[in-house]
């Protein structure tokens, strides 16, 4: 009976998730898109070509405008996630008091105005595929451990909830 109740839950949700990928929880770049012919950013495209054939976390670093986003979209699509969702959050440009709830969703209630059948949080919506997390380090710290421990363990909890979820 678990074993069953696991796998509806997993269909509605790889359902939920489909639907996502019409609203534009897609990579739209591909390594090609990325223009230069300089040693520097055939070296970094080459890298990233190894990336994608990983199942790590990847860490890009470099200042704003350099094509961080545009090298994450390049590396989901060249990996095996392809057709999975690639979602994105500028995590500087969402409320520190909206930011957990937007990442790890919400159980009915946990909170005033919060929907009373829940949320999914992005790491639910980007399951089996890429979160990219932009400008992490705005983020407060207590949510950088959180994130932290997200991506070591595979796993979160819903603000206001107790129950694990793998992603």
């Amino acid at each position: 009976l678990r074993i069953s109740n696991y796998w509806e839950q997993e269909k509605r949700q790889n359902d939920l998730r489909r639907q996502l990928i019409h609203k534009k929880h897609t990579a739209k770049y591909t390594i090609d898109d990325i223009a230069g012919i300089s040693e520097a950013i055939q070296s970094t495209k080459n890298i990233a070509r190894r990336i994608a054939l990983s199942e790590a976390n990847v860490l890009i670093t470099g200042e704003t405008g350099v094509g961080k986003e545009l090298f994450a979209q390049a590396i989901h699509n060249l990996s095996g996630r392809k057709q999975r969702p690639f979602v994105a959050v500028n995590c500087g440009a969402i409320a520190e008091s909206l930011l957990e709830s937007e990442l790890f969703g919400y159980e009915g209630g946990a909170f005033t105005g919060a929907r009373k059948e829940g949320k999914l949080g992005l790491f639910e919506l980007a399951h089996t595929g890429t979160l990219f997390l932009d400008e992490i380090g705005d983020m407060p710290l207590h949510l950088q451990v959180r994130l932290l421990r997200a991506l070591q363990e595979k796993e979160i909890t819903r603000v206001g909830g107790d129950s694990v979820i793998p992603v």
